[in-house]
């Protein structure tokens, strides 16, 4: 387990160290908050054990910050301290805190919290199957690049700006959001039933090889049904469920598979539909080229009641700007792009 240790104590750090690799941990130390921050950039850590009272940056206030950014995977934070009156215990688990361990520090604890921790994020391998999955059914189309990174960053930026805009309550809660960033991927799952000759035709398919790749939704919901029944009331596979079926609805009634209007597609269908055709508008194919942010918008604004749901599409303008960051930051380079770069 990879452990960032933070505390303006040098005894205090190399005392820990020593307890954490002697149980097989890779450690890394910060004296302060601010210098954590620094470290988990360069390199994310599963676990954060940090100290409260720290200057420059204290426990809480790092527990904010890595909250607030979103690392490639969940960091479990215990906070080190002598507070235990209820408002401290509060205060610590509203600014992100999972668990607290006392001062001094009792070695058998702090490998009763640590051992915690792994469990719970082991959970998140149910992310990392999920991922792994998607990409395996995406593998069989080498033309779709990053497509599958893409999608989670643009549902995240959908759902963050339905709860800004969308009064109390919200139309989607953070945990959904999340939850629809993890199920997202698993979108065209549907397609690992859909013939190679169709699925891979370098050139654009004619109308009865369409209605044919029209059916991964329907492969994609029933497969995924088929796991609900032997896992019944798991939400997350409720939603890949809904996603994989809904994603091609559209709000005005003429989408597929079941013609589905308005309210009656799952919001996170509805969210998955603009981000995957904005993703496909400005991602390059064997048989069209890339289009600029500026068309995918107006065809979006177009489409706004008629493919798209408008306020979808109202949170899709609120965040445009992350939209193009994005595009940027996870955008597909060719082979010959990259050895040109590679060259310069």
């Amino acid at each position: 387990m990879n452990i960032l240790l933070v505390d303006d104590s040098a005894i205090t750090l190399d005392l820990l160290s020593m307890i954490l690799l002697d149980k097989g941990h890779r450690v890394r130390t910060a004296p302060d908050g601010a210098k954590a921050c620094v470290l988990l950039r360069e390199e994310p850590a599963h676990i954060v054990l940090t100290d409260w009272m720290m200057p420059v940056m204290d426990g809480p206030a790092l527990c904010r910050w890595i909250r607030s950014h979103h690392f490639p995977w969940y960091i479990y934070i215990i906070l080190i301290t002598m507070r235990n009156q209820i408002e401290d215990i509060v205060a610590g688990l509203a600014s992100g805190a999972d668990d607290f361990l006392k001062k001094p520090v009792d070695p058998a604890e702090l490998e009763a919290r640590i051992k915690t921790g792994e469990r719970i994020l082991s959970l998140e391998s149910r992310y990392i199957a999920i991922f792994a999955l998607a990409k395996l059914a995406e593998s069989r189309d080498p033309e779709t690049g990053r497509h599958l990174e893409r999608i989670c960053e643009y549902v995240r930026i959908l759902g963050n700006h339905m709860i800004q805009r969308n009064g109390t309550p919200p139309p989607i809660t953070e945990k959904e959001i999340e939850m629809l960033c993890q199920t997202a991927p698993l979108h065209d799952i549907g397609k690992v039933g859909i013939p190679d000759s169709i699925l891979l035709k370098p050139e654009r398919l004619n109308d009865a090889e369409y209605e044919i790749m029209k059916t991964h939704t329907l492969i994609g919901g029933e497969t995924l049904d088929t796991t609900i029944k032997q896992f019944p009331g798991t939400e997350f596979l409720n939603m890949a469920r809904d996603i994989a079926l809904t994603h091609h609805e559209r709000f005005d009634g003429t989408g597929y598979p079941r013609g589905l209007r308005a309210d009656a597609i799952p919001l996170c269908g509805r969210i998955v539909a603009l981000a995957d055709v904005y993703d496909a508008i400005t991602a390059k194919r064997v048989y069209k080229t890339a289009q600029p942010h500026n068309v995918a918008r107006s065809i979006i604004i177009n489409e706004m009641g008629k493919q798209f749901d408008p306020h979808v599409v109202d949170a899709f303008l609120a965040g445009e700007e992350e939209f193009i960051e994005c595009w940027n930051r996870l955008a597909d380079i060719r082979q010959e792009d990259f050895q040109q770069v590679m060259a310069l």
